[in-house]
Formats: C-alpha cells, structure tokens, sequence
C-alpha cells in the first residue's frame, strides 16, 4: 500500500509551459524572506522544505497576495471570506485560452483592433483573470458581477494597478431576486407535483418502478434560475474573443465544504447555485446559442468529470463547430476546461488530411495522468530526429514538420522494428525496406504531425504527407505503424490481455 501511495503522488499533470510556474513553483522560503506578512505562514516540515498550511485561509490568501506582487505586479486584496485563487492554477486557463486564440482554429470575429478582448463571467472581488490576462498578455477585459461586495472589490483591485487599470471593466449585473425566487419555486413545485404522480402510478402498479430521484432523465439537474450570465449583461453589438467562468460548483455550502485539506474561502454566491456547475454551465451554453457569434470562443472550468461529458453532449446537440477540453490541475485538485465555438474553422489552418486522403491517424486512450499533449508531441520529434531526420515543432499548434531523407526512413524502420522485435526478427522487415524506400526516389519525405486532444485521457495524432499518395502511401503506412507503437508503450496504461 505505502508504494502504491508514493507512486501515485509521482504523478501530476504538466502545467502549461509558458505559465511562469511550470518549471519554477512558488519558493515559499524566498517569499518568506522578502515579505515579512507572509513570513507567520511559513513552517518546515522535517525534510527541511517550507511549506504553509493549506487549510489557513489567512495563509492561501497572504500566498496569493505576495504571489501576484512578487511575480506579476499586481497590488491586490480581498475581504475575509471571499474566494481565494491560487495564482498558478488561475494562470493555467489563462494560457489554454492563449493556446485556443493562437492555434487559429477559428478566426478573429473582430476588426475593429488587434487586442484581444475576453469576458470574466463572474469576476468576483478577487478579479484574478482580467488582472492577469491583461498584466501578463496585454488582454483588455470585461468582468460582471452580481454583489456589491464583489463589484466594490473588484474595482479597488483594478484602481490599485494604474498600468493596467484601463484595460479592465468592470460591469454589474441587473437582476431581480424576487423573481430568480419565484422561478426557483414553481420549478421546484412543478418537480414535487411529478414525483408525487410518479409515486402514486407506482403505489397502484401502474408503470414502472422510479428509482432514480430525478424524473428527468440521468445525469439532469435542475434548470439554472440566477442572475443574467451572458445574455442581458454583453450588450448589443459587443464582439469578444472569448469568455471564461469559475462557475459555482456545488449546490449547497454543505457540499463546498468536502474537501478537508484546502481552504479557499468562498460566498454563496461564488460557489452554490440551483443544479451546480452543470445548471450554470447548460445556461451558458443557452446563452452562447443565442449570441452565437458574437464570441470566438466560449469556454468555462467544469469541477467534475461527469459533467463534462454531459455537456459535451449539450455541445453536440446544439450545432457547435468545435468543441476542446483540458485538464487543469493544482495539488489535490483536478478541474476541466471546456471550451466551444459557432464559428466556422478557418480553412487556411485546415491541414491537408482534412482535403485529401494521404493520412493517417490514431487515438492514444487511456494517457496516464502525468502525461499531457505536449510530452507526446516531444516524443515524436524524438522518434524521427534520432534517425537524422529534421524536425520543427510549432507548441502553440501542437504540430510538427518533418523532412526525412531516404535513408533517414529506412534508419527509423529499422531502429523501430529492433526495438519492437528484436534483431533477430528484423530480417522480414528488411526485406520489404527497399521497395518502400525507393518509392521515395531522390525526394525527401515531407510530412506534417499533429496532436489534438479530443477528451482527458485521450489524444488524437494525425499524420499527413505532402507528396502524392501513390509515392509514399506504403513507407508512410510503416512509419506511422512504428510511431504508433512506440507512443503507446510510453503513454498509454497498459490493459489486461484475456487468457
């Protein structure tokens, strides 16, 4: 068991490499030093690292503080009991929001200027992703809010950073309690009365057994009934390139309170609504319908698993173009990015496999969770650079361009097929090496990678040739059956054989 755990604690999905903490995470040590309010936080464990107390909102909040100073300078603060970021995480859905504006896969839905424009859905007092995407990238930003503890705090952390103050707006959301209340009622009357016919047809035997405690269908939830999200709030004629959401999670303060090893703080209103994440999602999702293209992307955080796989499914039936997910991970925590948009895809990003058929392709499941995309995209550049071959790889786009010389081929089939056989089975893959070579004749192979994410846990690699099919489609076949291979030993978990 004490292996097992260890093993487990090895493995941590990657952060994005241009999030300034990929590669250097907070020294708590260093902080200390240099901020005396941060330095009553600060303990040591007995292997001599600095560490802070998770459950210390006090302490969460000072790390925040002197984070967002220290790193990015932003003067920042917030009132007791408001939710508190943590910095390394909030920067990661900033850059998959980076990645998605990068990758052209849909274009620019604006031409009024070349900044990019983003909208927080719900900013909150702390207003951590306006003040970070427009410090760090320059972005110009609209966040709405609903409490006048949040709209008041929020725009004393915009005032308190002139550098970036202008770039940011804050905007409030109108609404009427009494009617979000009255809504909320009849629905949940509407639900009792159906229930109590349900249960009345079951006393008389009358249909089936309802065991479910949702009528609806499995997986519902409640309809959202809250303040406006997007529509009532963007107004007339707005174009943005994207918006985001931390959307409340939970459905009662009790649930929000589950996790024992973290204290973020958090209001009502930040974290609970009526049918959770996935009611307040479903109405963004209504409201992105309505908007349409008024929005490059619409993207929100999904807290739990299954639910994304339901709204994925809202996605399908409401006639996206495209829909992209990720995975965002701090400490203990796992959170999901969903990401999806009406606009057509920009043909000139197209790859050639979408208009001809000299490609392949395969599906990496079951990707252990330390692995992401990127480490995937490394090995295949390493897969074809051992062999000579040269590689440019393009990390916005995920996507390599590779030009193999004949023998560079033949050296990455016979490397493969040792590694994968042995030698001495390597004679009957020598024997067709030859032919497929020469179908080459003086040219090099030109072929182009790319690596898409479809759902956590499962990639797609896609392969493309630039030469005609007839000339390269036999070597390409072998190439990529190695490549295939290799990446899936790496990758993927291994499954259980049947005896």
């Amino acid at each position: 068991m004490p292996s097992k755990k260890r093993k487990r604690g090895k493995e941590r999905a990657t952060i994005n490499p241009r999030n300034k903490y990929s590669e250097n995470p907070p020294d708590f040590g260093l902080l200390a030093s240099l901020y005396p309010s941060f330095r009553p936080f600060v303990f040591y464990s007995r292997d001599g690292r600095p560490r802070i107390d998770w459950k210390d909102y006090n302490a969460t909040r000072e790390l925040t503080r002197v984070l967002l100073l220290h790193d990015h300078g932003i003067n920042w603060w917030i009132p007791d009991g408001q939710l508190c970021p943590t910095v390394p995480n909030r920067s990661n859905y900033i850059h998959w929001i980076e990645d998605l504006l990068l990758s052209d896969i849909i274009p620019a839905n604006r031409i009024d200027d070349h900044v990019v424009r983003g909208f927080d859905i719900g900013t909150g007092a702390n207003c951590i992703y306006p003040l970070l995407g427009a410090s760090l990238l320059g972005w110009r930003f609209v966040g709405s809010d609903v409490t006048d503890v949040a709209l008041e705090w929020a725009e004393k952390n915009v005032k308190d950073n002139p550098h970036i103050s202008e770039l940011i707006e804050i905007r409030k959301v109108e609404h009427d309690e009494k009617v979000d209340r009255d809504e909320l009622h009849i629905e949940e009357t509407r639900d009792s009365e159906i229930n109590v016919s349900l249960s009345h047809l079951e006393d008389a035997n009358i249909g089936p057994s309802v065991s479910c405690p949702d009528w609806r269908h499995p997986g519902a939830k409640m309809s959202y009934h809250g303040p406006p999200i997007l529509v009532g709030v963007v107004n007339d004629g707005e174009k943005f390139d994207f918006c985001m959401s931390n959307p409340p999670f939970f459905e009662t303060m009790e649930e929000s309170g589950l996790n024992p090893k973290t204290s973020c703080g958090g209001t009502s209103s930040e974290m609970v609504c009526p049918g959770g994440e996935q009611a307040f999602i479903t109405r963004i999702i209504e409201d992105s319908v309505e908007l349409n293209q008024s929005f490059r992307w619409y993207t929100s955080m999904v807290g739990r698993k299954s639910n994304l796989k339901i709204l994925i499914s809202k996605l399908r039936e409401v006639g996206v173009t495209i829909v992209k997910t990720t995975e965002f991970v701090q400490g203990q925590t796992c959170r999901w990015g969903l990401a999806w948009s009406f606009l057509p895809l920009s043909m000139k990003c197209l790859p050639s496999y979408v208009t001809e058929k000299k490609n392949l392709s395969f599906m990496l499941e079951g990707l252990r969770r330390q692995y992401s995309a990127f480490h995937v995209l490394q090995s295949v550049e390493v897969f074809f650079s051992s062999s000579g071959a040269s590689c440019k790889l393009d990390a916005t786009s995920f996507k390599i361009d590779i030009i193999a010389s004949k023998d560079q081929c033949a050296a990455i089939l016979k490397t493969q097929s040792q590694n994968t056989h042995g030698t001495e089975n390597f004679e009957h893959e020598s024997g067709v090496l030859p032919d497929l070579s020469d179908k080459l004749n003086s040219q090099d192979l030109h072929l182009n990678i790319l690596v898409f994410q479809q759902i956590p846990g499962t990639l797609l690699v896609r392969g493309s040739s630039q030469q005609g099919e007839s000339s390269t489609s036999g070597l390409l076949f072998s190439i990529f059956h190695h490549l295939e291979e290799a990446l899936r030993n790496k990758f993927c978990k291994a499954k259980a054989r049947p005896e």
